[in-house]
């Protein structure tokens, strides 16, 4: 994005970006630059909070007024809002019993898709919406899709024109979306943070997740072994192999 907003200055139009990254930004050097402390994913700070989010709008667009350069970046001075934790939120209660041999897992994940199913849709009506529909099938199909790929099996594509690590992709994706919507609907307002630290550290999605990426880091298939690799899961999330 440095190199395209040169490009587009050097046609007269200005261009200020917005930064989640700021050693990178600082290496691609764009015209302007405006870093937030933010998420991934959350350039703007929190969703549903317009106020807060027009205070980052207008603190990029003031970066026009600068006169320094070539190469301009400034920190945005406020945290996101909804980074401290919500200690009146409870995580949604799945089966402490359940076994954790890694044999059990695509069982285990089959099972918390069902037993979280009434609180997503809580989620829907509460919203009015979801995020969750990637891949185009229900999300129990998605569940037992990445269950044929966690078992060792390479099961072909649901869908006409995708390949299937595109379609393990999208059904991650969605299982992703399915279990913060169900997590996030109660009365209390939990962090992006609490959610991923409940999400990654104590659901069979979030191991399911971490193991197939593991399996699959040193595929023969390019396509798997870059799915694996870039998209799975989040490099703040991913496990030392120590």
């Amino acid at each position: 994005m440095g190199a395209l907003g040169h490009y587009l200055e050097e046609e007269g139009i200005a261009t200020v970006a917005i930064s989640l990254i700021r050693p990178q930004t600082e290496r691609t050097k764009p015209p302007r630059a405006l870093w937030v402390p933010f998420e991934l994913g959350r350039p703007f700070g929190p969703p549903s909070n317009p106020e807060f989010q027009k205070q980052v709008i207008l603190a990029a667009l003031r970066l026009l007024d600068h006169d320094k350069g070539p190469a301009v970046i400034e920190d945005f001075p406020n945290d996101d809002p909804r980074a401290e934790p919500d200690p009146a939120w409870k995580p949604p209660q799945l089966r402490a019993a359940a076994p954790r041999a890694p044999e059990a897992l695509p069982a285990r994940l089959e099972d918390e898709i069902l037993l979280l199913q009434p609180a997503h849709e809580r989620w829907v009506a509460m919203q009015h919406r979801t995020t969750v529909g990637l891949s185009g099938s229900p999300i129990r199909d998605s569940g037992r899709y990445v269950a044929k790929w966690l078992r060792g099996n390479s099961p072909s594509s649901p869908r006409e024109g995708f390949s299937s690590p595109l379609m393990l992709r999208f059904a991650i994706d969605d299982l992703k979306a399915f279990y913060l919507e169900a997590a996030a609907a109660v009365d209390t307002r939990p962090s992006s943070r609490q959610l991923g630290d409940w999400f990654w550290n104590d659901t069979a999605a979030g191991a399911a997740i971490h193991a197939l990426r593991a399996a699959h880091m040193t595929s023969d298939d390019e396509r798997l072994r870059l799915i694996a690799g870039n998209f799975m899961v989040p490099a703040a999330r991913v496990r030392s192999s120590g």
